[in-house]
């Protein structure tokens, strides 16, 4: 016998946001797998407000349990019990301020000590022999793997995930990787500069990560010189930074190319230097407008433009609220955006108080990425951990490989993240944490605010090409340096446990918990809660938000 539980009277239906809003057909999993794709249809538009209520009595209504958790799970990761409990009951403004002043500009946990090392100088390289090139490159590797592993501690530890997930934000719309740049010191430095101005001022930002040395080596800057102007960064900053495209001509690529000649490095320390001999000083017109432009006149030039603050705001909103943007909804957003003069929280506040935000029509209409998948499962569920390099590894064979974007316009992000083979790699992940569970008890900590604290304290394990299969293998075991699930005291927060029969109130409850809609899929009505859970991790639901 199967049961298919529904949601609330505060929740759509399945069927209903199949066939009218963000509609998602996801046929079973085995199925999903098989044809090779997990099909997701999108409503143009959020549904109307038809309530008559005012913006302001909106921006009031106070948050259950169901809203917080829609609520944290999209500005951040899935949430735990603890941060739970901080936003339910709060008002959608007062929510959405409380969150915004709790960001940070620092990471909470440590880097690895050679970020500080300075990178070989050109004599040194020169001297290097073919055994020592080779073993260069084997450190490079090693270290890149330890600072991915690095900063998905931070996302698992931070007490502002919406940092977090603002700094992976910038990442790829700033796209640099290690494909281009040699050196992981500079990729660590330049995620620091995105985590500092994470949520500060965009023209502040977009002039700072013009000149970070990652950038100006992944967008061929530092070659760019008076007599062979080299375009890549010009047309770059036009096409996926500021304006979009279709607003702008080639003329003002090259034109604007003219104006960054000047910008490199310093050959030996790879630090930005001003080299006046090599800047082109002559007149340039640059969307209509003419003089002797530096790069940051340009990029001035670039910021007054009312398509910037739109083209900003549009990718904030696919970010946080549905992949289909609607114009009449951003337009005043982008025009406060602007008239702060790039305030980044003053985007996100429009767009975190706007109706189409908390519309239930938006509600799971979004693919969660790889990083949010691991990191928001790990937080959620409250998951003991000694290294997160096998997270780091899950995230990148789900599609995701940090500090290594697959080209310049970066991450495909949505339904792109969804095919048969991550679909399946998902499910695995899901597996493998079930299978942790007899490993959990006696190391676990009852107060997730306080493990995650501890957490802080333990550096990153720099060991690569350990495996999360190893790593839930040795917990398994009981072996050091696994990973462990207490599922018993996570279900005894809905009073149940694993191995019993839960009611109809506890699956509801779980169902709530864990999944931003109805399950797709039918579960056996004889289920354990253990089994339930598991059943409901493993639904396609899962994977939106």
């Amino acid at each position: 016998m199967m049961r298919l539980l529904i949601r609330g009277n505060c929740r759509r239906r399945f069927a209903v946001l199949a066939a009218a809003l963000a509609v998602v057909t996801i046929g079973p999993p085995a199925a999903a797998m098989q044809s090779g794709a997990l099909h997701v249809q999108h409503r143009r538009h959020p549904a109307p407000i038809a309530d008559g209520s005012t913006a302001s009595e909106r921006e009031q209504s106070i948050l259950d349990a169901d809203d917080a958790r829609f609520f944290l799970t999209r500005i951040g990761f899935a949430p735990d019990s603890a941060e739970l409990a901080q936003y339910t009951g709060l008002t959608r403004e007062q929510a959405v301020d409380k969150v915004l002043a709790s960001t940070r500009t620092e990471a909470a946990t440590p880097l690895p000590d050679w970020v500080l090392e300075p990178v070989p100088t050109r004599e040194t390289r020169k001297a290097w022999t073919d055994a020592q090139r080779r073993e260069a490159g084997r450190l490079r590797g090693q270290r890149y793997d330890s600072l991915r592993a690095w900063w998905v501690r931070e996302m698992l530890v931070t007490q502002s995930p919406l940092t977090e997930r603002m700094t992976l934000f910038w990442h790829n719309h700033f796209t640099s990787g290690q494909d281009k740049v040699p050196y992981p010191q500079q990729m660590a430095q330049q995620n620091l500069l995105l985590r500092r101005d994470a949520l500060g001022n965009f023209g502040e930002l977009l002039h700072d990560i013009a000149k970070d040395p990652a950038m100006l080596q992944y967008l061929d800057g530092a070659s760019n010189r008076k007599g062979k102007p080299n375009e890549n960064f010009a047309r770059e900053v036009m096409e996926l930074f500021t304006l979009g495209e279709g607003h702008y001509t080639q003329r003002d690529v090259a034109e604007a190319a003219r104006a960054y000649t000047g910008w490199s490095l310093d050959p030996d320390t790879q630090a930005y230097v001003w080299r006046a001999n090599q800047h082109d000083d002559g007149e340039k017109t640059v969307l209509g407008e003419s003089g002797p432009f530096d790069g940051d006149q340009v990029l001035d030039i670039l910021l007054a433009r009312p398509e910037t603050a739109t083209f900003v705001t549009s990718g904030l909103w696919r970010e946080f609220v549905s992949d289909t943007p609607d114009p009449s909804s951003i337009a005043p957003i982008a025009a406060r955006f602007r008239a702060s003069r790039y305030d980044i929280k003053v985007a996100l506040r429009g767009i975190f108080l706007s109706d189409a935000f908390w519309d239930d029509g938006n509600r799971g209409v979004l693919v969660k990425s790889p990083a949010e998948f691991v990191v928001g499962t790990l937080r959620a569920f409250d998951i003991g951990y000694d290294n997160t390099a096998p997270f780091a590894s899950q995230i990148r064979t789900l599609g995701e490989n940090l500090f290594y974007p697959p080209n310049v316009k970066g991450w495909p992000r949505g339904t792109a993240w969804i095919n048969s083979s991550t679909l399946l790699a998902r499910k695995q992940f899901v597996e493998q944490l079930f299978r942790a569970t007899e490993a959990a008890g006696p190391r676990r900590m009852a107060n997730p605010a306080n493990a995650r604290i501890a957490a802080r304290g333990t550096s990153p394990d720099m060991q690569t090409g350990a495996s999360l299969q190893r790593a839930m293998a040795r917990a398994g075991q009981g072996g050091k340096g696994g990973v462990r699930f207490d599922i018993g005291t996570w279900l005894a927060h809905y009073n149940t446990a694993p191995t019993a029969r839960p009611g109809l109130s506890a699956e509801l409850q779980l169902q709530h918990a864990v999944l931003p809609l109805a399950p797709v899929d039918a579960i056996e009505t004889d289920s354990t809660a253990g089994d339930y859970l598991e059943a409901l991790l493993m639904d396609p639901a899962y994977q939106l938000k």
